[in-house]
């Protein structure tokens, strides 16, 4: 090592440094080293490899440390937590770098594209440079470049050139390194020390005189990266890695499922350190009671002790990997098998723009375009989900230049590719498009009703505020003065008055995930599958919270327990609802709104503060809710002069809402019928059409709510 070498220990990149090729270093160790942001500095591990020099986070100031991607890692050949030391060099303009793919593949109009990703970027014969594409991750290895030095920067002028025959390296694991997973933090932390640290430093486990963990649990809902993140540990220990898919050693043959699952573990052994990641391991490891077949609860038994039998399965680690961690075998799930069990949940805010910023790192994006936004907008949604937006957002984006392209062309010319921008609006009609795949059973259409849209119930839509979108919006401010938002709100009074549509507001104002649920819908004739839908409904809800569960007719589920029901299926379901809705497992960002017009047939059990909080009287709209209601209901129509709406409002006491809607309407009908009768339907008529104070006041006389009682009909 040279004088003006520093030995450093490497820490993970942040999400959004990765693939630029740049290092963090400790900003004191640049004062000592002479290095400014920007300069060229030498890596060197058991490989040597070079990057440019950026200031460490203000975190990490005299600790040592310098972060670097996982590309850079394996160029340098290291791992997180080793020590590598840097120096200052300088570098020279490459004029010309030949690059050769892994494995056998062509690629179309490929040496511009690297020019433009590449450019500025430092680059070392024998280094691997990472491509994203929409195929997924292409490894380039650069096999040649001139002139001869130790680093070469990347300009607008350099040529490159793609190899048509294959470079000798072929990763033997998939190349995926921590940085490639977002809103895991916590989850890779504590993978690296139950998998990482034992696989490459277990003479600290023998030090410590206790056996290292031999088995990983990762559970959690679909699309979360379980899978991703068992890739990564193989990737970054180097480690073989052995996958295994439930289903594929079940073998009809007797005997034959347990030699494949002893097969397994034995080559594990023999190339050890090795991982062996089993996905969906509740296929082949059911609870044993439950299954009917012998061959299962054999399967179970051979797994049982291949895991911690009485020969020692050496440096080899199992990960294990399902949503339905309740349905395995309880005995698996103890210390010695699987250690520790790792929850992999929906990700947060923070964990969300963490993972578009991953999927959008090859993408040309335009300008001032808003990931924080689209973080915001994403409740529920889980890593596929994203990397399925970012998918369509981009392929949106192509249908646009689609006219353009001659596709019989063998290359598409460049001006055309750089045209490719993907744009907010992309991102916005991807977003229309998709549902998280948490909600897929459950979600509705996001209702388009704002605030604006009703006219009048001032208070509901105040109350209403305060209990959803509040609690979304200044949750800093609940948490400081420890104020509990109130987990259900009941909305009563006459029909038409506005319930359902004060629902559908706070769904679409507040961006909330939104379930709504027609009370009937929960009657089954089967026992039991009543209360399993409450259930469901609520786990669902829990899952991609925040969200809104809306319960509209809650009179027909929800009746006082012992009022005669001969199945006692409301009675079970009622239970159910108020275990769920105040029971041991808390309700975190889930509001429950409910509607009814027959408060006084509820059971009180439901309407006590803890369960519906708040009840919200819905009443019949006074003088200046009518006023506003016509307003809304009248703004796109053409009004004669004579039209008097206060007149109108003053001539409507006792109409509800959707009786105001429904005298609007008439009103319009009549002036409709006008138009036909007169028999000239010119453009020049319909222009000067309008609706008169005369046919509000004959919907006025028609649809008096007094004249609308089913005795008049009889």
């Amino acid at each position: 090592m040279k004088n003006d070498d520093k030995v450093l220990k490497v820490a993970e990149a942040r999400s959004k440094d990765a693939g630029r090729g740049i290092a963090r270093i400790d900003s004191a160790v640049m004062d000592i080293l002479g290095i400014t942001a920007g300069d060229v500095i030498q890596i060197e591990g058991k490989k040597r490899t070079a990057a440019i020099a950026w200031p460490g986070l203000p975190e990490d100031t005299n600790k040592g440390i310098v972060r670097i991607d996982g590309t850079l890692r394996r160029n340098a050949d290291t791992g997180i937590d080793d020590r590598i030391s840097i120096r200052k060099i300088s570098a020279k303009e490459a004029t010309k770098i030949t690059v050769a793919p892994t494995k056998a593949l062509r690629i179309v109009g490929g040496e511009e594209y690297l020019r433009q990703i590449l450019n500025g970027r430092v680059i070392v014969k024998g280094d691997i440079v990472e491509v994203n594409t929409l195929e997924g991750r292409i490894d380039l290895v650069v096999t040649n470049c001139s002139p001869v030095a130790d680093a070469l920067i990347v300009k607008s002028s350099t040529e490159f050139t793609i190899s048509e025959k294959p470079a000798s390296e072929t990763p033997s694991v998939p190349r995926i390194s921590y940085e490639d997973i977002g809103g895991l933090g916590d989850e890779v932390k504590k993978v690296r020390e139950m998998i990482e640290l034992p696989l490459r430093h277990p003479e600290l486990f023998e030090r410590l005189g206790i056996e290292a963990p031999k088995g990983v649990l990762l559970h959690g809902p679909p699309g979360t990266g379980k899978t991703l993140l068992a890739k990564a540990v193989a990737s970054e220990t180097n480690a073989n890695f052995m996958t295994i898919g439930g289903p594929e050693i079940m073998s009809k043959y007797h005997g034959e499922s347990e030699e494949h699952l002893r097969e397994i573990f034995k080559q594990a052994q023999e190339n050890a350190p090795t991982i062996i990641f089993i996905d969906e391991i509740d296929s082949i490891a059911p609870k044993r009671e439950e299954v009917t077949g012998e061959t299962e609860r054999r399967v179970v038994a051979q797994m049982l002790s291949l895991m911690d039998g009485l020969e020692s399965r050496g440096k080899v680690v199992v990960i294990g990997a399902t949503n339905r961690p309740n349905a395995l075998d309880p005995a698996l799930r103890r210390p010695g098998r699987f250690d520790r069990e790792i929850e992999i949940g929906v990700p947060d805010k923070a964990g969300r723009l963490e993972i578009l910023q991953i999927h959008t790192r090859g993408m040309p994006l335009e300008d001032g375009i808003d990931l924080d936004k689209f973080a915001n907008l994403t409740h529920g949604y889980v890593g596929a989900d994203l990397s399925a937006l970012c998918k369509e957002a981009a392929m949106r984006s192509l249908r646009r230049i689609l006219p353009e392209l001659n596709l019989e062309d063998d290359i598409i010319p460049i001006e055309i590719l750089n045209k490719i921008t993907v744009s907010e609006d992309d991102f916005m009609g991807a977003l229309m498009e998709m549902q998280p795949s948490s909600m897929r059973e459950v979600l509705v259409e996001r209702p388009n009703v704002h605030w604006v849209d009703i006219g009048g119930l001032e208070d509901a839509k105040r109350q209403l505020r305060e209990a959803v979108e509040w609690p979304l919006k200044y949750g800093k401010v609940f948490r400081k003065m420890n104020a509990a938002p109130p987990k259900g709100i009941l909305m009563y009074g006459p029909p038409g008055t506005g319930k359902t549509m004060l629902a559908k507001a706070v769904a679409t104002e507040s961006e909330a995930n939104f379930i709504s649920i027609k009370g009937p819908e929960f009657l089954s004739k089967w026992v039991g599958e009543s209360e399993k839908a409450v259930r469901e409904t609520f786990r669902k809800a829990r899952q991609a919270s925040p969200c809104v569960i809306f319960m509209d007719e809650i009179d027909s589920i929800a009746t006082s327990r012992g009022s005669g029901d001969d199945s006692h299926v409301t009675e079970r379901v009622i239970s159910q609802l108020l275990t769920e809705l105040d029971g041991l497992e808390g309700l975190q960002d889930v509001v429950v709104i409910a509607a009814t017009n027959r408060p006084d047939m509820i059971d009180p059990a439901l309407l006590r503060p803890g369960r519906f909080d708040r009840m919200v009287e819905i009443g019949l709209p006074d003088l200046e809710s009518r006023k506003s209601i016509l307003a809304i209901q009248t703004a796109n129509t053409p009004l004669a002069d004579d039209v008097d709406l206060t007149a109108v409002a003053d001539k409507t006491e006792g109409y509800t809402g959707a009786d105001l809607s429904a005298v609007v309407n008439e009103a319009i009908m009549d002036a409709v019928r006008e138009l036909v009768k007169s028999d000239d339907i010119s453009d020049e008529r319909l222009n000067e059409a309008k609706v008169s104070m005369s046919s509000f006041l004959s919907a006025i006389e028609k649809l008096n709510p007094a004249n609308r009682k089913a005795e008049n009909y009889l």
